[in-house]
């Protein structure tokens, strides 16, 4: 059975622009993958292995607005609160920059620290 795939549609002048979650879903796993502390989301084994890009991100699409869940691993030696503050911001600026959306929550589970980064 196929997965049925949520998009965000935005009317424009000359047609429309459809976004699909999926499209979300890497952009916030990608800018996840630049912040420091961070080892990987939430079932990788490595930051972000190009396979497994969206594995830890969570989308909940609203009309012209996005809430994001984001489930991930801390290396050891860094304040916890401020990797994931600066994930949530990682996060913000990257999906308002490049898809317009306004996004109304970056929810950051911790849910392991790592010795090493992978």
């Amino acid at each position: 059975m196929a997965d049925h795939k949520e998009y965000i549609t935005s009317a424009l002048e000359n047609g429309t622009v459809n976004i699909n979650e999926d499209v979300i879903s890497t952009i916030a796993a990608t800018a996840v993958k630049d912040v420091d502390g961070v080892v990987g989301l939430q079932g990788n084994s490595s930051l972000l292995s190009r396979k497994n890009d969206n594995k830890g991100i969570h989308i909940v699409l609203g009309e012209d607005s996005v809430e994001i869940d984001c489930a991930l691993v801390v290396l050891y030696g860094h304040s916890v609160v401020d990797v994931a503050r600066n994930v949530q911001n990682a996060i913000t600026n990257a999906v308002e920059s490049m898809t317009g959306l306004r996004v109304t929550n970056v929810n950051v589970n911790v849910s392991g620290i790592s010795m090493a980064k992978a």
